[in-house]
């Protein structure tokens, strides 16, 4: 069951990278209840199993799920907090997408009992897998890190006024991360690409969760704009249309793509060096 909601490569550093937006499938009992813009699914994180496949040599930690986002969003709190008080924000389970289009017919949006059944379905066994797999890693180094890898079309207004950065990385206001890790992300440079802490983004559930610091384990989100690999469709556009692909909507584009996933891996190399380093200090003061 768990092989069929999402996939688990598991690696040999202390890094576990998460992407909870990059699935793209949708349960046929579910398809029949949603618009076209829903069948869309526009909104995935597209690609970034592609882009992040590098990691897997790294000895990274990869988890990535089969399911759309618009089925149950695993970067939500089960219980449908808002984690941008007074902001807008697509539910647990959306019923609108970033464009506020509905996702499902008239009258067949999830009820109540449908996103318990989802909840329990689909999202405890991928966020049961993050919490097991943080708990390998910390048995065997010590320390764990969880990269959250998300990326979203540079313009979205809906949720925020004009371009957003390239890279927009998130840790809770420095609350999910160690300062020391605070200040390697702001001392990394990734120019030519623009980059921001704790903008728009300051990190989702999954980030919020799981950081323990007094557990050493720590936590961060890259939100990584779609314009820096993708040749986006931006919002007003283009509109779906019925039987569309939907990775035809925005393409990626390989060009693009060559020029980041190098500042990709400088940021995952940069990573694993530090946890394991701090693995090793734990280590040689007998706290692994």
């Amino acid at each position: 069951m768990k092989d069929a909601i999402f996939q688990l490569h598991k690696g040999s550093v202390p890094l576990l990278i998460s992407m909870p937006h990059n699935g793209v499938d949708i349960p046929e009992g579910i398809r029949n209840t949603m618009t076209d813009a829903g069948l869309s699914v526009a909104d995935t994180d597209w690609y970034l199993d592609r882009l992040y496949a590098f990691a897997r040599e790294l000895g990274a930690y990869i988890i990535v799920p089969k399911y759309s986002r618009y089925v149950i969003d695993l970067n939500r709190s089960p219980d449908g907090e808002n984690l941008y008080p007074g902001a807008d924000s697509t539910e647990l389970c959306p019923t609108s997408n970033f464009q506020r289009q509905p996702l499902y017919k008239v009258g067949l949006a999830p009820d109540e009992q449908e996103i318990q059944h989802r909840v329990t379905t689909y999202w405890q066994p991928y966020h049961q897998a993050v919490i097991d797999t943080l708990d390998v890693i910390r048995e065997h180094h010590g320390c764990a890190l969880l990269l959250e890898a998300h990326s979203i079309c540079s313009q979205v207004p809906r949720f925020f006024e004009g371009q957003l950065p390239d890279f927009n990385f998130g840790t809770n206001q420095g609350q999910s991360c160690s300062q020391a890790l605070h200040q390697l992300l702001e001392q990394l440079s990734f120019a030519p690409y623009s980059q921001v802490i704790d903008g728009r983004f300051k990190g989702g559930y999954i980030t919020r969760a799981y950081a323990n610091l007094e557990q050493y384990i720590e936590t961060l989100q890259l939100e990584l704009s779609q314009r820096t690999y993708m040749d986006e469709v931006l919002p007003g556009e283009s509109s779906v249309t019925s039987g569309q692909d939907p990775l035809q909507v925005s393409q990626y584009n390989p060009e693009k793509a060559a020029q980041v996933m190098p500042q990709l891996q400088h940021l995952v190399v940069s990573l694993i060096d530090y946890v394991s380093q701090k693995s090793e200090n734990l280590a040689s003061n007998g706290r692994a």
